[in-house]
């Protein structure tokens, strides 16, 4: 099963996308974007450079302007064959050239930019050395919301690769886990990730017993025991956009405090989405989770945010943690994703990708969030 293939995108959305970004930071009092290769630029452009290099490649947008993909040589005829290329400018250099100069001649010479997260100090530098006067900030923080709010077209994608995320997760509860090590396990399921039509898989948590008291535990060669605990922690990319969701089993019945405190999760994760609405502040959505396990007297075992942004990649903003007053608008994407973690014993996590709508939020992911038994 890897479902039907999405509507792709078309020059017009790259187009609108670019528009967008420029005017945000205009907004934002920036004299333009500076986006290397990476997310952004696949967002904006539907262009991946075939191998990250030492080589410059920067798309420069700014408002009123046509946006513009400096590029080398080499590698012109691959971003010319992008989508989202009839709405832009190519600029290509050769070695031996110096490719700052040709950026620097689009550039405002006392500009403040932002510049995409993964840009390489060795290209900014190159830059500023070239327009001593111009200054830069990371786009995370000057447009933290760039791609946080999805269209329909992208809503799609995501909620199939959640329903996809979901079928892995029905699969693996036929497996065996008594026995085997959490490595065989996590190899499972990023079988059927793939299977169920993922190209990439970003992560395969499988924590048992102790190892489930820490949230980010690796697969290891612990063997899986009768009487464990298992936090499930799986996804990664379908058709671009991403998939996460935890569930956590248990082999063989649970005692009455694994089940108590799986109960409370689950409560929890129930609050924080009935705390999903427009106009909501992301923090709300964690004070609404936090509280139930607080007023249980857990608190001090949930130890990370409620939640954070999925899109093109599996982790983004908006980020569900106190102190974010950012407000909840429709098209938002986010985990729910409460957890209790008791240090040398077991822990407990359950998240759901969850979408703001104009009335209050879905689920991405609708497995069984109550306690599942497996062998």
């Amino acid at each position: 099963m890897t479902g039907t293939a999405p509507v792709p995108f078309t020059a017009d959305d790259y187009k609108a996308r670019m528009d967008r970004a420029a005017r945000q930071a205009a907004d934002a009092g920036l004299a333009g974007l500076l986006v290397a290769p990476g997310p952004d630029l696949v967002w904006l452009t539907g262009y991946a450079p075939p191998a990250v290099t030492e080589r410059l490649t920067l798309l420069v947008l700014a408002a009123g302007r046509e946006p513009v993909l400096v590029v080398p040589t080499l590698e012109a005829p691959d971003a010319e064959k992008a989508t989202g290329a009839p709405a832009l400018a190519l600029r290509d250099w050769t070695d031996g050239k110096d490719p700052y100069a040709l950026t620097a001649a689009l550039l405002d010479a006392q500009g403040r930019f932002g510049v995409s997260d993964n840009a390489w100090a060795l290209h900014l530098l190159g830059l500023q050395t070239t327009l001593p006067g111009t200054s830069y900030v990371s786009l995370t923080e000057a447009l933290p919301m760039l791609r946080a709010v999805k269209d329909a077209a992208e809503l799609e994608r995501l909620a199939a690769a959640g329903a996809a995320a979901d079928a892995a997760y029905e699969e693996i509860r036929n497996v065996r886990f008594s026995g085997r090590r959490e490595s065989e396990v996590a190899a499972d399921l990023a079988a059927l990730l793939r299977r169920f039509g993922h190209s990439q898989v970003d992560f395969t948590i499988v924590a048992s017993g102790p190892n489930g008291a820490n949230p980010h535990h690796e697969a290891g060669d612990r063997r899986i025991e009768r009487g464990d605990m298992v936090v499930l922690d799986f996804g990664g990319l379908k058709d671009g956009y991403g998939s996460d969701t935890s569930r956590t089993v248990h082999v063989g019945e649970p005692t009455e405090e694994e089940r108590r405190v799986h109960d409370l999760v689950r409560e929890a994760q129930e609050a924080g989405f009935r705390a999903v609405r427009p106009g909501a502040a992301c923090q709300d959505v964690d004070r609404a989770a936090r509280a139930v396990i607080a007023d249980a007297g857990y608190g001090e075992y949930f130890i990370h945010r409620t939640g954070h942004g999925i899109g093109v990649t599996t982790h983004e903003p908006p980020y569900m943690i106190e102190g974010e007053e950012q407000p909840l608008v429709p098209g938002m994407c986010f985990s729910v994703e409460p957890g209790v973690y008791l240090p040398g014993r077991f822990g407990v996590r359950i998240e759901d990708i969850v979408t703001v709508t104009e009335d209050g939020g879905r689920r991405l992911n609708d497995t069984e969030r109550g306690m599942v038994t497996v062998d």
